[in-house]
């Protein structure tokens, strides 16, 4: 795809903008988002309002981001760089495949390894359903449902109101939390419901 193109259409899901790389842990979380995602593109070099400033030390970001990849995030990941001139200036394209060995994580600030989505124009945390539904979506183990009351009264209560949070569903199925996650794990595996994570709170709707 056209490179111009893309920073004219702006960051998103599968595209970020980084003016120049200062942070091994800021740049981790970014690709083990997309490696826990459907895989995404870095543009080193461009603002975050698409002005194309190009890089000045290609090989100090190649540097920055290869650690990053290698030592800040886990398992690692690989990255692959390509190197192009818009208007002129230098843009290091990062691309980070869709991962098969999900979850990956990434070493934060505080010492602490973290799992990160794509959420629109972010990464985020992960909640543990997420980081569940990864585990447990690369293993190929099919999710038998049993229909108990427990997963009757989510589906009805969705036909209802259409979305529900881990609280609700807890307070709807009266169980505690650990309870509930496990039910909604295997019915998103399933492919019965669906999940949403926002900046704010994480739900379930109906699939």
């Amino acid at each position: 795809m056209n490179v111009k193109k893309q920073i004219f259409e702006g960051e998103g899901v599968k595209l970020d903008f980084k003016k120049t790389i200062t942070s091994c842990e800021k740049i981790a979380r970014t690709m083990v988002s997309f490696a826990n995602n459907k895989g995404g593109r870095l543009l080193i070099g461009v603002a975050d309002d698409g002005t194309i400033k190009g890089v000045k030390s290609e090989d100090e970001e190649r540097y920055m981001i290869t650690k990053a990849a290698h030592l800040y995030a886990r398992p690692a990941l690989e990255p692959v760089f390509e190197e192009v001139y818009v208007d002129d200036k230098l843009v290091l394209i990062v691309d980070t495949p869709e991962s098969t060995l999900k979850p990956h994580y990434a070493l934060a600030e505080d010492g602490k390894w973290r799992v990160y989505v794509r959420v629109k124009d972010k990464s985020v945390l992960a909640s543990k359903i997420v980081v569940d539904v990864l585990k447990r979506s690369t293993e190929n183990t099919g999710v038998l449902i049993e229909y108990s009351s427990k997963e009757k009264s989510l589906l009805e209560h969705l036909e209802k109101t259409t979305r529900i949070t881990v609280k609700e569903y807890c307070d709807l199925i009266k169980v505690g939390r650990r309870a509930a996650q496990r039910i909604l794990v295997n019915m998103v595996l399933s492919g019965i419901i669906r999940i949403h994570t926002t900046d704010k709170e994480e739900y379930y709707t109906a699939a």
